[in-house]
């Protein structure tokens, strides 16, 4: 059999969940729930990444090694899905880190120290989008239950303080806390039970056609909103579904 991946193996996750889906009555959405990364936090610029990894590691570049490196950081999670197709790198700390180092080692030669470093400072740069605050207090004003689903083999609690996240949710569910991953079911089941709400009345926000559309197998309304640049994401429109779903 043909292992099918990419943008092809999104649409056949889409179409399976489309099938399993229960047909719910049309209900108001009372609960929303976000994902973490590149939904309500950019992972910031690899620049900045590579240069608190150098702080920690000194090491000099020619210009085009640099570069060649930033834009190889920039990208570096998205080759994860090739090496680690089940996910496993967001299960548990010690995975996340070989995979990690793996992925490193495709791209240009990194000294170990210098790669250490980088493991080390990996959140450090990460940071609430500017909407993101206004986005989560708008539907807190508007009576909604916010949860926080990530698939995450390290904790990120701390980042949800430092960024001012923390405050707006009613549950917080990681993929390395409770063991499983998205898309599959068991881990959107732990993250509606953890803010007290339904599939039915709930909407899931992600920026993967693949992780992020597990829950419409339960019967969630499921809105992708990709990768972006700058400090908007564009998360104004969540409020304008849930205020218009009433």
């Amino acid at each position: 059999m043909v292992k099918v991946s990419g943008w092809p193996y999104a649409a056949h996750m889409l179409v399976n969940a489309a099938a399993l889906a229960p047909f719910n009555q049309v209900t108001p959405i009372t609960s929303v729930l976000f994902d973490l990364h590149s939904t309500l936090v950019d992972q910031g610029d690899s620049a900045s990444w590579l240069n608190l990894a150098l702080a920690r590691a000194p090491h000099d570049f020619t210009e085009p090694d640099q570069r060649a490196l930033l834009d190889f950081l920039d990208r570096i999670w998205e080759n994860a899905r090739v090496l680690d197709p089940e996910s496993s790198r967001d299960l548990s700390a010690g995975a996340h880190a070989r995979v990690f180092h793996r992925l490193l080692a495709q791209g240009p030669a990194v000294d170990p120290t210098l790669a250490n470093a980088l493991y080390e400072v990996l959140l450090d740069t990460w940071m609430a989008y500017d909407d993101a605050i206004p986005t989560l207090a708008a539907l807190k004003d508007a009576g909604i239950k916010i949860g926080i689903l990530s698939n995450v083999g390290v904790s990120i609690h701390h980042v949800l303080e430092r960024e001012g996240l923390a405050k707006f949710a009613d549950g917080v569910v990681l993929s390395c806390e409770v063991g499983s991953v998205k898309p599959h079911l068991a881990i959107f089941e732990a993250s509606l039970d953890s803010i007290g709400s339904t599939a039915a009345e709930t909407l899931m926000v992600g920026d993967s056609g693949h992780d992020d559309v597990g829950g419409t197998a339960l019967g969630m309304r499921t809105l992708v909103l990709p990768r972006t640049r700058g400090r908007n994401h564009g998360l104004a429109v969540v409020v304008g579904l849930v205020l218009a779903s009433r």
